[in-house]
């Protein structure tokens, strides 16, 4: 078995291989651009190796940097981790030049099944199933034009060597296949150092569902299940869950044999993921194939008991799969969310900055999990588990240049229910502070009853958020079980202040028991009736709902129990009451005693200032062109400029026709949160 791995990527999946290779006795060498010195990955691994600059194409991309710090460490092995140069056959060939095992395919296998267009070529002449496109040499934007009217409109304009969502745009007309080409084809350059575009039909109301395969170069390949990665946003998977809710054990069987002959067919050995679309029939067509560890990969581990970073490991040493698809065998129900920092009130823009705050839940191992890391008969009733795979730590820093994932939050149950009653707990656990994120927006999908039936598409963000996210309301039971929480916990505080004030020394005799809460736009008259366990809250069509917690006055989380429900809030205080995050809801619940809530009817709302005039930066970013000039008249929906972030160029548009007046920013400005970048008339 190898000595020393090293690991030719960051973030969290960086840290998983350290995990694993901890594990298995091997050390491991971590390497940092200029911007992760200081990051977890570097300082969890053996040995660091600094390569460059921040920019991945200065740094982690570049082939002659990695080779150099294997030379400097002796590293006998790279495990590439996703995205970088996962799946760069020049990087697997410079490592066999220099008898350095690659811990992936080899590569004539990424160079067959990596490259998005040879792919779909090798697919169709397998006589697999695929989507109609075309996969030649695109010259320019006027090219995609005429090629994407040719296919019919809407287009999947896709970067051949992407990933990850980057080098992706879909486009319904002329104007947004010129516009995403561009865009496709600068990301690619800057995300991969390659260009190419290819074009496909987007088939409509799909379902994504993958295949994990798992080869040796002893002839030997399984199929460990499949996986729905059906929620999406700009291309980019948000939700995935193992197994599909979607698919019967006949089509999962087709899907999963089709997979591994593919997968065979071009020599393939390590882990390796097939994708399909699959629709409303359960019909399948290939999508493309990842020659390298998906980012999902935990709810396929958490499934099936195997550790995929071990296997991967044991494979490129050489040896022999010890799994037939005869074990294989899917228990229970994972589910995975992806924590990003990105605001998801501001149309899921990215956000950079400090981790001023960071408490993921606690970690929770599954009880069916042996060390060996099989599965030993069925999981026991109320079994659950709890990971959290990340990258980074509280007081670090978000970066603007790398991916904006935090980290992805997973839950293992039995069953389906059950996993997503974990998750919901998980989440309104997970305390995250000083960026924006989107931690409400992945608890309102965990309770959008189109997940609950698992019965969603690739397009149901867009479909049930057409607007954008806009915050959760609570539902009226639900808002009682805070309304009575709050009231609880501002009774511990009153009695906290009495206490230090030394008011009395029966100092809970001076506190009220009429309170008058508010949240939501809703007023509910309650009186409390407490004793040393907890207290009952009635209210005043004399309902009762019994609160007990161990909560103290400033603490940020608060674990109750409510009528015997469990209850997870974030606690911010404000004057008169909380802040309150629970649910995927932000809500400010006041609570006061009936004369400070009738003279709070009186004061007046202070209101926002009106930037209606005014095109804000809805993130940090950099200014990357300005498509304007000041008294040009601009027409709703025209581009107005672009701005890039974290590897992604976003087009701004007018919202309205108008006049521009001013233009505060140009191209190669770095500008800040709601920065003006121009003004109307």
């Amino acid at each position: 078995m190898f000595k020393k791995i090293l690991i030719a990527n960051r973030g969290e999946i960086a840290c998983r291989v350290i995990k694993t290779a901890r594990k298995m006795g091997i050390a491991t060498v971590a390497i940092y651009s200029d911007a992760d010195k200081q990051a977890l990955h570097v300082q969890m691994a053996d040995e660091a190796v600094h390569i460059g600059p921040p920019p991945a194409n200065q740094s982690y991309i570049v082939i002659d940097k990695v080779m150099e710090a294997i030379k400097q460490t002796g590293a006998e092995a790279v495990h590439p981790g996703y995205g970088f140069l996962s799946e760069n056959s020049k990087f697997a060939e410079a490592l066999e030049d220099a008898g350095v095992a690659f811990v992936g395919p080899p590569k004539g296998a990424i160079e067959a099944m990596g490259d998005k267009i040879t792919s779909k070529k090798i697919a169709q002449e397998a006589q697999v199933s695929t989507v109609p496109g075309y996969m030649g040499l695109i010259e320019d934007a006027e090219d995609a034009v005429k090629i994407s009217n040719e296919v019919g409109y809407p287009v999947m304009i896709k970067a051949s060597a992407g990933g990850g969502g980057k080098g992706m745009r879909i486009a319904w007309n002329d104007q947004e296949a010129r516009e995403g080409f561009q865009s496709s084809k600068n990301e690619a350059a800057n995300s991969f150092g390659d260009d190419r575009i290819f074009i496909e039909k987007f088939v409509t109301q799909p379902r994504h569902i993958e295949i994990q395969v798992l080869c040796d170069a002893h002839g030997n390949g399984v199929y460990l299940g499949e996986r729905e990665c059906s929620i999406q946003r700009r291309n980019q998977k948000v939700v995935e869950e193992a197994p599909s809710p979607f698919l019967d054990e006949d089509t999962r069987r087709a899907m999963g044999e089709q997979a591994v002959a593919l997968a065979k067919a071009v020599g393939y050995a390590s882990a390796g993921t097939v994708e399909f679309i699959v629709d409303g029939e359960k019909n399948f067509y290939f999508l493309e194939m990842n020659t390298r560890l998906q980012v999902e990969h935990p709810v396929t581990e958490l499934i099936t008991g195997v550790d995929l970073v071990e296997q991967m490991i044991r494979v490129a040493n050489g040896e022999p799969l010890t799994i037939t698809q005869d074990d294989v065998k899917l228990n229970g129900w994972a589910i995975e969310n992806r924590l990003y920092a990105e605001d998801p009130y501001r149309g899921f823009l990215p956000s950079i900055g400090r981790l001023t705050r960071y408490r993921p839940p606690e970690e929770v191992a599954a009880g069916p999990l042996l060390d060996n890391d099989k599965w030993q008969g069925d999981a026991p009733s109320g079994a659950c588990a709890v990971r959290n795979d990340t990258g980074v730590y509280e007081g670090g820093e978000i970066s603007m240049y790398y991916d904006p994932m935090i980290a992805k939050l997973c839950t293992w149950a039995p069953t389906r229910e059950a996993a997503i009653e974990a998750m919901r707990v998980a989440l309104d656990s997970f305390e995250v502070e000083g960026i924006g994120h989107n931690l409400p927006f992945l608890s309102a999908v965990m309770d959008h009853p189109i997940f609950i039936a698992g019965e969603m598409t690739t397009a149901f963000i867009e479909e049930q958020y057409p607007d954008g996210f806009n915050g959760v309301s609570l539902p009226e039971g639900d808002l009682r079980r805070v309304a009575a929480a709050c009231a609880a916990m501002h009774r511990v505080g009153e009695i906290r202040r009495a206490r230090v004030s030394g008011r009395m020394d029966n100092h809970e005799r001076k506190v009220g028991t009429d309170w008058v809460v508010t949240l939501q736009g809703v007023r509910h008259e309650v009186t409390i009736d407490a004793d040393h366990d907890g207290a009952n809250v009635r209210f005043s069509d004399g309902s009762d709902l019994r609160v007990t917690s161990d909560w103290t006055p400033g603490q940020p989380l608060a674990t109750l129990d409510v009528d015997g429900a469990p209850l997870v809030l974030k606690i911010g205080k404000i004057p008169g009451g909380f802040r309150v995050r629970t649910r995927g809801a932000d809500i400010k619940v006041h609570v006061r005693t009936p004369r400070q809530a009738e003279l709070a009817e009186l004061m007046p709302e202070k209101l926002p200032p009106d930037t209606s005039k005014m095109l804000l930066c809805p993130m940090p970013g950099l200014i990357v062109k300005v498509d304007v000039e000041v008294g040009q008249e601009v027409q709703e929906g025209q581009a107005l400029c672009t701005v890039e972030a974290m590897k992604m160029e976003n087009i701004l548009r007018a919202e309205k026709k108008g006049i521009v007046s001013k233009i505060n920013a140009a191209a190669g400005d770095s500008l800040a949160v709601d920065d003006v970048i121009m003004e109307f008339e």
